[in-house]
């Protein structure tokens, strides 16, 4: 993955096997915070991360964050085939977001 800052807006691409993604996104609107109840609520306001380590075994972490300052956003996607390998398509318009920058702690991790 790459990301390259290029004044607002930033150049993004990235390749696992024969997934690939190329596109730039950039915000559209000033800040605000998503309300308690939104779709855009749910998606920014997560508290747990889950991965995999290189055995396989599921490790969860406690993560805490202030809000996301979100903005609208817009993108253009010029190769996008990062669902394919999986059986996979997009369809209808995307639901895009935009945020600067949170500080993040993560706790250490737990295997689930």
């Amino acid at each position: 993955m790459s990301l390259d800052p290029i004044g607002e807006q930033i150049e993004y691409r990235s390749q696992r096997g024969e997934a690939k993604f190329k596109g730039s996104y950039q915000p559209i609107s000033g800040p605000y915070f998503a309300q308690s109840g939104t779709l855009e609520h749910w998606l920014t306001e997560r508290y747990c991360l889950y991965a995999r380590d290189p055995r396989g075994q599921l490790w969860r972490n406690e993560v805490h964050h202030a809000p996301w300052p979100l903005q609208r956003a817009e993108a253009d996607i010029r190769l996008n085939t990062m669902l394919a390998p999986h059986g996979l398509t997009v369809s209808g318009p995307p639901l895009l977001h935009f945020a600067r920058q949170v500080d993040v702690v993560v706790w250490s991790g737990e295997r689930c």
